[in-house]
């Protein structure tokens, strides 16, 4: 299966198991593979045949505007979900690394789901 790969988007997120690590917003680099059919657009180079990056972005976008949060593994989740349902992808992996923890560069979690 062919893959579109989005790289560390940096986004900035309410997120974390208190009330107080949600209270203010903490950097997040996200990191989604989404597996499609790549070969009309690659036949035909035009834009419509594949998934444009930045409604993936958007979506991402979107959602932490209007979802908090408290687990990475639950935004991950909601990722794959969100994107998997608009049919996408059918198949995605997201990455979510959070930059909180002391003594770590950053904890990550890492999950991958299907059609």
């Amino acid at each position: 299966m062919d893959k579109i790969i989005i790289q560390d988007l940096e986004v900035q997120a309410h997120i974390g198991v208190t009330a107080g690590e949600r209270e203010h917003s903490q950097r997040l680099l996200i990191t989604m593979v989404l597996e499609r059919d790549l070969a009309e657009a690659g036949r035909t180079d035009m834009e419509s045949a594949t998934t444009g990056y930045d409604v993936v972005i958007n979506l991402v976008k979107q959602l932490l505007l209007h979802r908090q949060c408290k687990l990475i593994e639950a935004l991950a989740n909601e990722i794959a979900e969100l994107i998997l349902n608009r049919r996408l992808a059918v198949a995605i992996t997201v990455e979510v690394k959070k930059f909180s923890m002391p003594n770590t560069e950053y904890v990550a979690v890492e999950i991958r789901r299907t059609q």
